[in-house]
């Protein structure tokens, strides 16, 4: 994920991939263990956002010389953990369009162009005219704005593997691929699970 395609293929043996499965298992019992404290204190949250959090806690905060089991540093930015993102990312997708039941909505075809094509031209105009100027109108903001087509019209994983595409033709975004998944993937589900249950308050 975020690599060009005429550049050297990185080298990934058996002990790279367990050790970032192990990476990621210990990342979400961490996940769960702060979901848990989170529900307790009143705030629900969906648990792949703890999860995330306990990923970012983790990779951030751990020193590169801190001593594993493993003998190895934290997988963090590592072949390893893009080849599992690349391969759960696929995966997610095929799942999600094999599970589409379209023929459900044959009725519907119609307004659902429509309402599809208002919602295409207005993520196209706020990508070129708010997004791209806001981000500094550079290729990292370029990135961006792929990434928030995806979100736009699809969710966080279709931005993801919107902003691989354009990464892997062009050259990697770091920046996009640390700004997407935060604001989409994490800040979006906290402000939800502040503002939903305030609304729903002042409706009751």
């Amino acid at each position: 994920m975020g690599t060009q395609q005429d550049a050297p293929t990185p080298s990934i043996n058996a002990y790279d991939l367990l050790d970032a499965i192990l990476a990621i298992h210990v990342c979400i019992i961490l996940g769960a263990v702060l979901n848990e404290a989170v529900s307790a204190a009143g705030l629900e949250l969906p648990l792949f956002v703890s999860c995330l959090f306990a990923g970012i806690l983790i990779s951030n905060l751990i020193p590169k010389s801190y001593p594993r089991i493993t003998g190895t540093r934290w997988p963090a930015r590592k072949p390893a953990i893009a080849l599992i993102a690349d391969v759960a990312l696929g995966s997610f997708l095929a799942m999600s369009l094999m599970s589409m039941q379209l023929w459900a909505l044959i009725d519907l075809a119609g307004p659902i162009f429509v309402i599809l094509g208002a919602q295409f031209l207005v993520a196209i105009c706020v990508a070129v005219f708010v997004v791209f100027p806001a981000m500094g109108k550079t290729y990292d903001a370029a990135v961006v704005c792929s990434g928030f087509g995806g979100i736009s019209l699809g969710s966080t994983p279709t931005a993801m593997a919107n902003m691989s595409a354009v990464a892997q033709k062009y050259g990697n975004s770091h920046q996009a691929f640390i700004i997407v998944p935060l604001v989409c993937a994490f800040f979006i589900d906290l402000a939800n699970a502040l503002i939903i249950p305030y609304f729903i308050r002042l409706i009751g």
